[in-house]
């Protein structure tokens, strides 16, 4: 079984989830499948296996109004890639720190 941070960036590398993940971010309230799959040039069933990685991933929630499924958004669990992310931040700003460092040395 994949563990959590694997599911998130397994979620979030494909251009078209982002986009659908940030749909619903930006409308700030359930969208119908329906609704989701109009914004785009893909058919409903592409767009169906998209939003079903992104449950898995726990970054949205799927409910069932009469025919139609809806789906809630929830941002918390990119917190996990935020928390994976800030680990190798020091990293990053001790190699910049490292560079200008050696770049002012060979300019003195």
């Amino acid at each position: 079984m994949q563990d959590k941070i694997t599911k998130l960036f397994k979620a979030i590398a494909d251009p078209t989830r982002r986009d659908i993940f940030h749909a619903l971010v930006i409308a700030s309230s359930t969208l119908s499948i329906s609704q989701i799959s109009n914004q785009f040039e893909m058919t409903r069933q592409g767009i169906t296996k998209h939003i079903k990685t992104l449950e898995e991933a726990g970054l949205v929630s799927l409910e069932s109004k009469g025919r139609e499924r809806f789906c809630n958004v929830h941002t918390q669990p990119l917190q996990e890639v935020n928390k994976w992310l800030k680990f190798y931040e020091q990293f990053w700003g001790d190699s910049m720190q490292d560079l200008g460092n050696y770049l002012d040395s060979k300019n003195s």
